[in-house]
């Protein structure tokens, strides 16, 4: 079977979206295809050792390869509760896993949505998930989570920065992003924010 690439180069030049490809890192890369154990033949291999990422729809999506600057590799810290491999970010500190639903069952994506707070399988292995991102599907998925002008501040972002957004997409007052406070932080504390107030919320429902 042949190097995946080919057929993500000609998924990303008809994709409706810009999408950047960050230049790979060839020591990285060939690590995290030796920790993870694929191949090029897969999606996830060819993203890993031909890109340090990919930047979609203005920045919007991170989807992860062998790093590049202040962007993770696809060696990145998995969550405990997806139990999987995390393989894209968005600006608004959603996570994409990559793990099986069940043992001994392929893995899909699976994603954790800062306006849910819980994780919902997307019923996708890798490749097809990623086709389907950059074909089009980000515009319903993200629908709920956009406001008008939200591609320049998007694109104003450094690779370590996320969106975050007061009140919280996750209750009602913060649903229409429009009407939010929304400024840059740093990835990781918005990835953090939306995980303790899940976790808040679950002790919350338990103590009920």
């Amino acid at each position: 079977m042949p190097d995946a690439w080919d057929e993500i180069t000609a998924t990303l030049s008809s994709s409706p979206y810009p999408v950047t490809v960050l230049p790979p890192d060839p020591s990285r890369s060939e690590r995290c295809l030796a920790t993870l154990g694929v191949t090029t033949r897969s999606w996830l291999g060819a993203v890993i050792a031909h890109s340090g990422g990919l930047l979609v729809d203005h920045g919007w999506l991170r989807v992860l390869g062998s790093g590049s600057g202040d962007l993770p590799d696809a060696l990145y810290d998995t969550d405990p509760a997806g139990g999987g491999l995390v393989v894209a970010l968005d600006v608004l500190g959603g996570q994409f896993v990559w793990a099986p639903s069940e043992p001994g069952k392929p893995p899909t994506l699976h994603y954790f949505g800062p306006d849910t707070l819980d994780w919902q399988d997307l019923g996708n292995g890798y490749g097809d998930w990623l086709h389907a991102m950059l074909a089009g599907a980000m515009t319903e998925f993200y629908e709920n989570l956009r406001w008008p002008g939200w591609e320049a501040e998007v694109a104003a972002l450094t690779l370590d920065q996320g969106i975050t957004t007061y009140p919280s997409p996750s209750t009602v007052e913060g649903k229409d992003l429009s009407a939010v406070s929304r400024k840059p932080a740093p990835m990781t504390e918005v990835i953090a924010f939306h995980r303790e107030l899940a976790s808040f919320y679950a002790g919350g429902a338990s103590e009920a």
